[in-house]
């Protein structure tokens, strides 16, 4: 197991520093108190810095595309662009609109804020780097991630505006029919690594990932979870709540200033948390590249830190993300429902009882080479 190999550059090590720092020096209330002020303080500026990041990332691979430069005024390369944008943003008026219900339309924007937050909590990032590691943690994730929808529908009701009305329910729809067959995906993952918890879902892929442990039916489950992952993010192809050509901006036609940033960051966040859930419930997490029996790569491979293997995979997933939307058309209103019930889902389904089948016969690659 990776217990056994030399890990220099963890930050296990760091965090336990702090913990006993604390505790050597402070009553346990204290402690606990301190250390979730830490930790809510650290996921925000990691939240914040995330977003910033993708949006820069995606603004440059978007112009490698398109054969344009991208970002390149504010800072070498244009890296400071995503901080002057949100500088830009957080100074603009919010401007106030007549007739709205003003509770409801205030509110929207902090669901969606708060949904990306709760998920954020609860993924693995590196060996010891979650904030919660939950017993459920795929039953949380798929549960927490859902509250967003709610957001949106708040948004477009709450605007008096058709506009955003017709993209809320447009986004409910697509979000309720996509929530299945990301759910079931996950499923299939959680019948063939025999757990719900997150972090001993990555323990048991030491040696075989899941994409590969249930051959065929694992890659279709994480075909079908991008797809839905995708779809869910509102992102093109998908992008029919907000499609600019027919409702202007959707559901945040009415937002302005810091709360059409929320929306905005919300949106790049969730794609985010698409691909570290897709990361760590299918491409072994922070783990390593590891080959049973071989101690020396493995030590090799252990000496880069788990942290940016995470961030490798969900790096690649991300740009896979980005590749798709600006690479096919949008689809239609019964295009996009048409895929998701007649064909994702019952494959989805038929996917699932395959998983069983290969589960309880022992036909896993981890069960045939004996090597979990």
């Amino acid at each position: 197991m990776h217990q056994n190999y030399n890990q220099p550059l963890e930050l296990t090590g760091f965090t336990g520093w702090i913990d006993s720092a604390l505790k050597s020096a402070l009553p346990e209330f204290w402690v606990i108190f301190i250390e979730l002020v830490l930790v809510a303080v650290a996921l925000l500026a990691a939240y914040a810095v995330i977003a910033m990041i993708l949006i820069y990332v995606e603004r440059k691979i978007t112009a490698f595309f398109q054969a344009r430069i991208g970002p390149n005024r504010v800072g070498k390369y244009g890296i400071f662009q995503s901080v002057a944008d949100v500088v830009k943003i957080l100074i603009k008026e919010i401007i106030h609109i007549n007739r709205v219900d003003k509770f409801l339309f205030y509110t929207a924007p902090f669901f969606m804020i708060v949904a990306s937050m709760m998920t954020f909590g609860a993924i693995p990032y590196g060996k010891g780097l979650h904030a919660v590691d939950f017993n459920i943690g795929v039953f949380y994730v798929i549960a927490v991630s859902s509250l967003g929808i709610i957001g949106v529908l708040l948004a477009g009701w709450s605007s008096n505006n058709k506009y955003s009305m017709i993209g809320a329910m447009r986004s409910g729809a697509q979000f309720v029919s996509y929530e299945l067959s990301a759910g079931f995906a996950l499923m299939t993952m959680v019948i063939l690594s025999g757990t719900m918890q997150l972090s001993e879902m990555i323990e048991t892929q030491t040696y075989c990932w899941n994409i590969f442990n249930g051959h065929i039916s694992s890659l279709v489950a994480f075909v079908i979870y991008l797809i839905s992952g995708h779809a869910e993010t509102n992102r093109g192809p998908f992008d029919l709540p907000e499609a600019e050509s027919e409702l202007t901006a959707g559901y945040h036609t009415e937002y302005s200033g810091l709360q059409f940033g929320f929306f905005y960051l919300a949106e790049y966040l969730n794609m985010f948390i698409i691909a570290c859930i897709a990361a760590t419930v299918f491409l072994g997490g922070w783990l390593p590249l590891q080959i049973a029996g071989w101690d020396g790569f493995n030590q090799v491979m252990w000496y880069i830190p788990s942290y940016i293997w995470f961030f490798g995979k969900v790096g690649v997933l991300i740009f896979l993300s980005l590749w798709v939307r600006w690479s096919f058309p949008r689809l239609r209103i019964d295009q996009l429902l048409n895929l998701e019930w007649k064909y994702l889902l019952p494959i989805n389904l038929v996917n699932l009882l395959i998983m069983v089948f290969l589960v309880l016969s022992g036909l896993t690659l981890t069960e045939i080479f004996n090597i979990r």
